[in-house]
Parts: structure tokens; C-alpha cells; sequence
């Protein structure tokens, strides 16, 4: 798997994602490090994740030689309202001190002293940054400053939000993970801003979030061409615009498939055929 460079840190091109795995998710981290990956995407939230069943694959990994440091994990804090009852810090503490909470939680969870990029899973205010995101944001700059957080990041955030962390944050943004829609320009507004800045854009729902565009004639006669399927193509293509995919897949079979897309080459034309994909969708 190849590999970008991020202030001398190693930062894989593909992530495993684990929302929604449940009790298979030890069984499917394990599987995903043996196809192939390096990256694992976690967050400490259990309406959506098991990030203490991700350290247990890791703890079975460790015993099998596969070295902490030779994987980039990457887990996040996630606020009181995206969480359920089950929340890892207590609720009536100061941000601050649930970010610090949140974070020592995750690290007994993941059996580290660290994780590679910490991410806050989405901003408190639906327009702009309010003295909520701003507070959490320090925090989390604390934990890089202090080297709990190798990067940090943030998700779910829109291109007025991120431009506005940019300008301001004493610690950029290093991450950002959005859900990347075709019909939104594979959010372009958002990506060009990563590029400004220096910033490794994650695209995730890459598959999900697009199947009418994936079902388009003109993207399977590229994988048709290219003897690959629809998913390589797509992730590929994610790949070539300097975006770094998330897959969640189950099938192993299709783990080393969504690697393997690493190896396609799409043309000039190809390229512009799945972005001009885009512009067609939004007048369906």
C-alpha cells in the first residue's frame, strides 16, 4: 500500500472503517490487516462503533507480529448529542474535560499511548464555529501538542467551517473525513480548501452514497475496459484526485478487491467522465 508523507508521518492511501460492525468488529479488523490494510478508522461512540473490540484486534494482531506502529489508527471525539446513553466521559464536565475523558478512554480502548490522527466527529454549530467548537478544538490541540494526537483532524464539516478553522486555529486541521457525495462535485468546495491548506482529505460513503452514479453506463464500460469492478473504479478515482478512500466492507474478498484498485490507472477521459458524473446528477 503506498504511502503520503505528513510532517515525516507515514499516512496510508486506503483506511478500513469499522461504524456499524458490532461484535464482528475484532473478526473484521483482523481480516482487513491480513488483505492488506494499514489504516483503521474508529471513533469512541457506541451508538455506531466497538473502538475497545478494535483494540482487541489490535492486542491479536501484536500477538501474531504485527507491530502497533506499523498501523496508522485514527479514532475520535464525538459530542454529547452524537452520542447515546453510553457516553465515555462524563456528560456534565467541562468540554474540556470531556475531550481529555473522552481521549483516555480511547487509549485504554486501542492498548496505546497514542493514536496517528484524532478527529472531532463533527461540529457543534450547523453554520460557522461557536464558542462549543472552538473550546473542543483547544482541547484537542492539547492532546497533539502533547503527542497523545499524532495529526488531528475534523468530519463532517462544510467548506465556510473549515476555511473558518483555517484562519483561526492556533493547530490547523491536518484530517478531514467527509461523507463525499458525486452530486456535491465529490465535494469539491471542501477538498480544494484541503489542498490550500496541506490537509489529507478522507472520503468516506464513497459507494453508499453514490449508487445512482455508480449504476451509470459510462462508469461501467470504464470498469468494463479495465477488466476491474464499479467499486475499484470509483476508488480509484478517489485516489487519482488525491482524496484517501474509507471502505467498510464485510467481505474479504472484497477488502482485497478495494486494494487492488491502487494498481488501475484511469486515463485523462476517464477522469473527467466520473467528475462530469456530478454535473449530470443534480439535474436527474
Amino acid at each position: 500500500m503506498s504511502l503520503m508523507a505528513y510532517n515525516q508521518i507515514p499516512v496510508p492511501s486506503f483506511m478500513y472503517g469499522t461504524a456499524w460492525k458490532k461484535d464482528a468488529t475484532t473478526k473484521l479488523v483482523e481480516q482487513a490487516v491480513n488483505a492488506g490494510f494499514t489504516a483503521i478508522d474508529t471513533a469512541n461512540q457506541l451508538k455506531h462503533y466497538s473502538e475497545a473490540l478494535v483494540g482487541d484486534a489490535l492486542n491479536e494482531l501484536e500477538k501474531k507480529g504485527v507491530k502497533r506502529d506499523s498501523l496508522f489508527v485514527q479514532t475520535k471525539f464525538t459530542s454529547a448529542d452524537g452520542q447515546d446513553h453510553r457516553k465515555p466521559y462524563d456528560p456534565k464536565a467541562s468540554l474540556t474535560d470531556q475531550v481529555k475523558q473522552s481521549m483516555d478512554s480511547s487509549l485504554q480502548h486501542l492498548h496505546t499511548d497514542y493514536v496517528d490522527s484524532y478527529i472531532l466527529h463533527g461540529p457543534y454549530s450547523r453554520y460557522g464555529l461557536g464558542a462549543e467548537d472552538w473550546e473542543v478544538w483547544h482541547a484537542i490541540e492539547a492532546h497533539y501538542q502533547s503527542g497523545k494526537a499524532r495529526m488531528i483532524g475534523i468530519s463532517n464539516v462544510t467548506a465556510q467551517q473549515l476555511s473558518e478553522l483555517c484562519a483561526t486555529a492556533k493547530t490547523k486541521p491536518m484530517m478531514v473525513q467527509n461523507r463525499c457525495y458525486a452530486a456535491m462535485g465529490w465535494d469539491k468546495e471542501v477538498r480544494d480548501i484541503c489542498r490550500e491548506h496541506n490537509i489529507i482529505y478522507q472520503g468516506f460513503s464513497l459507494l453508499t452514497a453514490n449508487s445512482r452514479e455508480m449504476a451509470a453506463e459510462s462508469i461501467r464500460s470504464i470498469a468494463t475496459r479495465l477488466q476491474a469492478t464499479v467499486p475499484q473504479v470509483i476508488f480509484r478515482f478517489s485516489i487519482q484526485i488525491g482524496m484517501l478512500p474509507l471502505t467498510g466492507t464485510t467481505s474479504e474478498q472484497h477488502m482485497r478487491e478495494d486494494l487492488q484498485a491502487e494498481t488501475l490507472e484511469l486515463t485523462t477521459e476517464d477522469m473527467q467522465t466520473i467528475e462530469a458524473i456530478s454535473a449530470r446528477s443534480m439535474k436527474w
